[in-house]
């Protein structure tokens, strides 16, 4: 999940444009984690090191590790170290930037420290680690207003973060976190309350295109007009989430929620109580608008 948080940290940080953003992600999909990013981010080599040997390399055709162990920066076991090293997922967006001449070795390098000193992203070697890291990376990647968002809220996004991955694509970025206290006009927009000791109100709108693009990524079928099958994978999507969230509580909380059916508001407006928040979510197809209400 960490990429999704370092393109928002990236553009908190006013290194890139959110256009800028869109055209790195739209290339991950056709892209391999290169040896000298994962060296940096190992702590290995430094950026002036893999600076010199990429020059190498345009020289000699040999592989990047070969020429690290020749020049004395590496070992072989060091070399062999980082190949088989599991690579996080936030390297490879860092690598497409430096790539399109938006980053060098050295920014990345640096942004890459600030980053995970920010979120103390280290060596995770447990489920409860990395829990404990998703916990922390919404606990301070939205704080609307100045004021923490609530557990409910952290375990809520927790979830929709995961099932965004695992049903439409790990290729997006969440902007931040704002708190929401108008009426929402909607564009074209699903809704659904969850009732019981926890109340939540929950919608995603967004344009027709991205719509297309979301339920084809969800359903797996290639969607060339919103129809009623595009239509209905959309209220599936978050008929599914929300269930999901339902059968967590009951799980591991021992709280009974209810759902009603999925609602479809479209050029409609949607009433919103406090507190209640709006979360952009950009993916390289367009921007889904994800609006929470906890009650």
């Amino acid at each position: 999940m960490y990429t999704q948080f370092f393109g928002n940290f990236l553009l908190n940080k006013d290194v890139i444009s959110p256009e800028e953003l869109i055209k790195a992600m739209e290339k991950q999909a056709a892209i391999h984690i290169k040896f000298g990013t994962l060296a940096i981010h190992e702590g290995l080599l430094t950026a002036s090191e893999v600076d010199h040997i990429v020059i190498i390399q345009t020289h000699k055709n040999k592989r990047f590790g070969e020429i690290a162990i020749e020049e004395g920066y590496l070992t072989k076991e060091q070399v062999d170290f980082v190949l088989e090293k599991q690579k996080p997922s936030y390297l490879l967006l860092g690598q497409i930037l430096i790539e399109d001449g938006k980053l060098s070795n050295s920014d990345f390098e640096n942004l890459i420290s600030d980053y995970q000193s920010q979120y103390e992203i280290f060596d995770l070697e447990s489920d409860e680690e990395q829990n404990n890291l998703v916990t922390g990376l919404f606990s301070s990647f939205g704080e609307p207003g100045n004021e923490p968002i609530s557990q409910t809220a952290i375990d809520y996004l927790t979830l929709l973060f995961n099932n965004l991955i695992r049903f439409i694509g790990d290729d997006f970025t969440p902007l931040d976190l704002v708190a929401y206290q108008e009426d929402y006009p909607t564009n074209y927009c699903i809704s659904q309350h969850i009732s019981g000791n926890i109340s939540i109100h929950s919608a995603m709108d967004m344009d027709t295109d991205t719509a297309i693009n979301f339920a084809s990524r969800y359903a797996n079928e290639d969607f060339s007009s919103f129809d009623e099958y595009a239509r209905a994978s959309l209220e599936d999507f978050l008929n599914l989430h929300n269930g999901l969230y339902n059968v967590n509580m009951s799980n591991e909380r021992s709280v009974e929620l209810s759902l009603t059916p999925p609602e479809v508001h479209s050029d409609d407006v949607l009433e919103f109580e406090p507190p209640s928040y709006l979360m952009p979510i950009m993916f390289p197809f367009g921007i889904l608008h994800f609006i929470l209400g906890f009650h």
